[in-house]
Order: C-alpha cells, then structure tokens, then sequence
C-alpha cells in the first residue's frame, strides 16, 4: 500500500459523517481562532489608552516666586487633560480613593497642597523635592497598574523639564548679568593695574629715597656723635680757656699798671731830657763861644759840637722811646681791656660750650633715633614697594583673570537664552533607528502566537487522527511508509491551518510582512515539524504521549522567548530554549516578518528540519517495533486514546 491511499484513506475516515466533518473544521478553525482573536485583541493596545478612565487629584496651593503666583500642580493637570493620552477626571481625593478601590479609575495620579512649593524651594533656603502620589490597584488590572506607572514617570519626567527649564532661563539670565558685572570689574582690575603700576614706580622712588635718607641720617648720627664729643672737648677747652684768661686779665691788669708807672716816668724822663736838650741848645752857642774864647782848638770845637749834636740825638730818641713808651702803655691798656673782655667772654664761652656740649649730646641721641626711624623707614619703603610689586602682579592677574572670565562667559542674546535653557532642561533627544520594526503592539506578539497556534492546532487534530494505520501495520507494511503517512495527514491539515492563520495575520490584521513566501513556507515547516514530534509521543507512548505533547507546549510557551526576552528566564528554562523546536520557530518568524537576517531564518530552519528528521526517524523506530511485537497497550487500548 503506497502512502497516499493511506492518507486518503484517512481523510475519508475523518470526513466519514457531518458530525466528522464539522469536528474536522472546528479542529483546523483552532488555531485559527485562538491565533486570530489573541492577535485581534492585542493588535495596538497602545493607541486606545485613552479610554482607560484615570483619575487627577490637585490639592496643591500654589506658591508666591518673585512675587508671581503659580500653581504648578493645576498646571500639570490641565496639559495632562488637553493632551488625553488617557481618560483623565478631575476629581477631590476621596472620590480619586474609592474610584481606584472600586475599579472606576484605573489608577490615580495626586498633586499634594505643598507641591508647588517644593518645586520653588530649589532657590530657596531649604530645598526638597516635590511628590507626585501614584495609586494602583492591581486588582483592577495589573497591566494597567504597570501602564499607570510609566505614565507617573513620564508625567514627572515632563515637570523635571520644566522646572528645569524655568531654572535655566533665571540661571542664564543671572549669567548674563554676571558677564555684564564681570566686565565692569575688569575695567575696574584694568584701572587698579595702571594705579599700582603708578604707585608701584612711586614706592620705589619712596624706597630709593627712605634708603638715602636712612644713610644720611646714619651720617648725621656719627656727625652728631662728633659733634657731641667735640662740644664736650671744647667746653673743657672753653672752662681752661676761661681760666688762662682771668690769668692773663689780672697779668695784664699788673702790666697795664706797670706801663702806667713805667709811662709817668718816661713822661718825667722826656720832659727832663727835653729841658736838658732845650738847654743844652740855648747855651750851645754860649758854650762854644766860651770855648772858642777859652782858647779851644777846633778839634775840641768839634767835639763840643758833637756832643751837643749828640745831646740833641739822645733827646730825640729818648722822645721816641717816651713815644713808644707812651704807645706801650696804651697798647698795655688795651692788652689788660682786651684780657678781661677775653676772661669775660671765655667765661661765657665756658657756659655756652657746656650748653653746647649738652645739646650737642642731646642732638646725638635724637639723631640717634632719627638713624632708627630712618631705617626703619627705609625697610618699611623696601617693603611697601615689594607690596607693590605683588599688588601690581595680582591686580594683573586679577584683570587678565577678569577678562577670560568675560571671554568663557558668551553674550547670548534673550532668543538664544531661550533656546540654550530649552536645550538645557531636555538635552537628550532618543532617536529611535531600528535595525527592524514589527509595528505594532500585536505585530510584535505575532511570531510566538503563530508558533503557539500551530503547535495547538496539530495538537487538536491529533485527537481525532490516528497517529499510524492499525490496518496497515496488521499487514505489515513499510514502516517508513506507515510513518510518513500518519506524519503527512496531520501535517497537511496543518500547513491549511497555517493558510487560514496567515490570511489573518497578513489580511486581516494586515500586519507587515517582509517576506510573505518565506514566513508561510517558515509556519508551514514548523506545522509539520510539530507534527512529527507529537507522532513519536503518539508512536511509542500513546494516550500519554499525546498529554505529554501538552506539557511540552507549556515547556515551549515559557521558554520561547515570546514575550520577555529568554535571558530574563531562570537558569534551567534558559537551557531549554535553546533546545526546544519553538523558539526557533519565533524566531525565524521574526526575521522574515520584521526584515532580519534571512541567514538566521535559515539556520531556524535548519533546527526545525533536524527536529523534524530525528522525531521522524523515531517514530519510524516506533513504527518497526509495532509491526513485529505485540504489547499489552496494543492488546488494551488506554481509555484515554
């Protein structure tokens, strides 16, 4: 017997009556409906969230910020009202309480009376963050809970940007008024380094002066010192100068009083020599006369003569001598004035030279201690002028700094403020490139339902479709041909269970396919590969391998990666995806129908097809064994099969 008239055979088997033929359909409708109405269900939930009744409780007071009012929390509800992402009622908060408790609202969303309060605290003295409360129930939906959730986050994301937005428009606006304030001061820094540079050039010529001023002082001070000593030395000098002068004053006293005497005699001895030369003169000629009558010779004549000349010349010189006498005693008399004005002024020489000499010392001290202050003044100018010279530096650097400062600081117009505190408060903008797109919500879910309908409807035909003709093994025909024969029928009705399911999934629900001919021909293999397994369970286990094709579904449904990514799994449902046939099936359906990587279709594929193969050749095995043993299964068929 060839393997078509097996599997007519069988088809006329299961189309034998209307009810046969009514259960046939509902059978291959399974997946159809199951995969279908799943599919339609879930086909964008997204774009229908407006009709989940939500709930907005403000209680929030407002705040008072730079004298303007605002109310952030009623801000908030109206935009969230106007943009009706959700159906949003504004409500108080018992009504937000018990229509949360009793499914009226899904969820609530509740701004406190301090909300604006404490978004204006940021400039505040006392900064804390404002709360949004989000309440759930998760009895009314989990999903809706999960959905409720990312709402609040999205709802607080957008009042981050905003204040953030506000607090980047007062913060640039003050930045703007800082560079205004910064280039004052640098022009100020500029002028304060052109007035330290001045007093810096003065403090040097200060210190240059101080310094000579230090060492004249120190020379004043030695001069000072000399003069003190000399003052000392010369009042001893004046005190024995004084005393040698009365000394001198009385001598001269005794010789002016001596020449006195010694006058009024050469006053006598003139006036005396006078009258003898007087006389002598008048009788000169009386004497000569005489003389010559006395017989004198001439010689004696002479002689007379002579002696009376001579007489004449001593009185002459002893006028000049009472002359010098008499100048003598005028000069001694002045001598003796001259001493005691010279006694007189030594002595007041001595006084003076003594005040001299005391103030001369006290001179020496003060200039003494003007030498100290001097140098003092010196080292305190040595010291302005290097502070100067630091001042100079740092009012430089202080004015170079300034003006970077004003140069890293932009003078940005309002607009562009406006624009940068925008860019500030949302800097981050996602750009979503997907290498591929499913869509949509549902479109996304299509590759496991598929793979989970097609594994259901072999599953269901299978209660209907014997795995192997009894008959055919009676007459002990090829196992092959037995094999192939119970693997083609449920696996044709399959591959037109996977037309109906595909013209819902492409037609219908016009979901986009990238590669209609490879997804069909992908759910077709899978089918038939599902088919071939739940064939050996059927093979050698019977009734119960057909309940274990059950819990391999489950295996399969939880390990498929269909929903969550397979790494969120546990560590032995992990391992299994990688074994079990219908993750592979996902995921090839996911290449061709999003546009992947048609090698990793292929690779799926080849996965599906070794499945296939292997559970074939097991359940050609299983065939062989039935057609030459007897068991006792075979002798008393399970109640359940």
């Amino acid at each position: 017997m060839k393997i078509p008239p097996m599997i007519a055979a069988e088809l006329r088997r299961l189309t034998s009556s209307p009810m046969s033929i009514v259960a046939l359909i509902a059978l291959i409708a399974v997946p159809v409906l199951y995969g279908g109405l799943y599919l339609w269900a879930n086909q964008n939930p997204y774009a229908n969230l407006d009709r989940i009744p939500a709930a907005i409780v403000v209680d929030d007071t407002g705040a008072t910020v730079d004298g303007k009012t605002s109310n952030y929390g009623d801000d908030v509800a109206q935009e969230l009202i106007r943009d009706g992402s959700f159906d949003w009622h504004r409500v108080t908060p018992g009504s937000a309480a018990s229509g949360v408790d009793d499914s009226k609202y899904d969820f609530s969303i509740t701004f406190p009376a301090d909300f604006s309060d404490a978004l204006a605290s940021a400039s505040g003295t006392s900064p804390h963050q404002a709360t949004v409360t989000l309440t759930t129930n998760d009895t009314n939906s989990y999903l809706a809970s999960t959905i409720g959730t990312q709402a609040a986050e999205k709802i607080r994301t957008a009042i981050v940007t905003k204040v953030n937005q506000q607090a980047a428009e007062q913060f640039l606006l003050g930045l703007a008024d800082i560079r205004g304030n910064l280039v004052s001061a640098a022009d100020g820094a500029s002028k304060l380094v052109d007035g330290s540079a001045t007093a810096q050039s003065g403090a040097s010529t200060l210190a240059t002066g101080t310094a000579q001023l230090a060492d004249g002082t120190e020379q004043l001070a030695a001069g000072a010192s000399q003069l003190a000593d000399g003052n000392a030395q010369l009042a001893t000098g004046a005190q024995q100068l004084s005393s040698g002068a009365q000394q001198v004053a009385s001598g001269a006293q005794q010789v002016a009083g001596g020449n006195q005497q010694l006058a009024a005699a050469a006053d006598s001895a003139g006036s005396t020599a006078q009258q003898l030369a007087d006389q002598a003169a008048a009788q000169e000629a009386s004497i000569l006369q005489k003389l010559t009558d006395a017989g004198a010779s001439a010689d004696q004549l002479a002689s007379a003569k002579k002696l009376f000349a001579q007489v004449q010349a001593g009185n002459t010189q002893v006028q000049t001598l009472v002359g010098k006498v008499d100048e003598l005693s005028a000069g001694a008399n002045q001598v003796s004035a001259g001493a005691a004005q010279v006694a007189s002024g030594s002595a007041t020489l001595a006084a003076k030279s003594g005040q001299a000499a005391s103030g001369a010392a006290a001179l020496a001290a003060k200039t003494g201690e003007a030498a100290s202050g001097a140098a003092q003044v010196s080292t305190g100018a040595a010291k302005l002028r290097d502070g100067l010279t630091t001042l100079h530096s740092g009012t430089s650097q202080l004015r170079d700094g300034l003006k970077d400062g004003v140069a890293k600081i932009p003078d940005n117009s309002p607009a562009l403020q406006q624009q940068q505190a925008t860019t500030i408060a949302d800097p981050v903008d996602l750009k979503n490139t997907s290498i591929t797109s499913a869509g949509t919500y549902g479109a996304g879910l299509a590759p496991f339902f598929v793979a989970l309908a097609a594994w259901i409807g072999i599953y269901a035909l299978f209660l209907i479709v014997k795995p192997v003709s009894r008959r055919a093994i009676t007459a002990l025909h090829s196992p092959i041909k037995i094999t192939l024969a119970g693997w083609l029928t449920p696996g044709l009705l399959g591959a037109v269970q996977m037309i109906g399911l595909f013209a819902i999934v492409a037609g219908a629900l016009q979901f986009s396919i990238q590669n209609p001919g490879g997804m069909f021909g992908l759910m077709a293999l899978a089918s038939m590969t599902f088919a071939a397994i739940i064939l050996a369970l059927n093979v050698w286990l019977g009734s119960v391998g057909q309940f274990l094709g059950l819990v391999l579904m489950v295996l399969q449904l939880v390990t498929a990666g269909g929903t969550f990514p397979w790494q969120t799994l546990p560590g032995p449902l992990a391992a299994l995806h990688h074994v079990l046939p219908m993750s592979y099936a996902v995921d090839g359906m996911r290449q061709l129908m999003y546009g992947g990587n048609p090698a990793t279709a292929w690779a799926d594929a080849g996965v599906l097809a070794l499945w296939m193969l292997v559970a074939l050749l097991v359940s050609a095995i299983g065939v062989t064994r039935m057609t030459h043993f007897r068991t006792l299964r075979d002798l008393r068929p399970s109640l359940i099969g």
